[in-house]
């Protein structure tokens, strides 16, 4: 188990890929997406000289995505973080990247990364996303949440 630890009020998605083009790729999608955010993404090299390559526009996210990649230690695995962003402004664009085979996870949320370790390598079973739920909403809180999507301009 790897536990993420980012900076306050930043996003991160994790996904796996599978070539080396994955990390240029990544990169101009979010910058064709969302131009205007702060972002890193690091790549987990799965062969040849299995590096930690990594783009970006913001240094200590950048910092801190090759550092979970390593610690999470997969193959082919990318970690993007997002500051003053969402993941739903850019998530659809990354899943249509041609080297993406899968997300994990995409959340701003406490983050663990559930690993299994082989003599080959390390591989992501999961990820867990959060804490557990503490009861169901009720109208007040269906209103907060309502409100706060339309806050966010997600709905109208």
């Amino acid at each position: 188990m790897v536990s993420v630890d980012k900076p306050e009020g930043v996003n991160i998605i994790i996904g796996q890929a599978h070539f080396i083009k994955s990390i240029e790729d990544l990169y101009e999608t979010i910058k064709n997406t969302i131009s205007s955010c702060g972002f890193a993404i690091a790549f987990n090299e799965a062969s040849g000289d299995r590096l930690v390559r990594w783009e970006g526009n913001d240094g200590e996210l950048v910092d801190v995505a090759c550092r979970t990649a390593g610690e999470i230690g997969a193959g082919h695995l990318f970690v993007v973080l997002l500051r003053n962003a969402f993941p739903i402004n850019v998530l659809n664009a990354l899943k249509l990247v041609p080297e993406v085979c899968t997300i994990y996870c995409a959340t701003a949320n406490p983050l663990q990364v559930v690993v299994v370790e082989s003599d080959q390598g390390r591989g992501v079973v999961g990820v867990i996303d959060g804490l557990r739920p503490e009861g169901v909403e009720d109208e007040g809180a269906k209103r907060e949440r309502r409100d706060l999507l339309r806050r966010f301009g997600y709905k109208f």
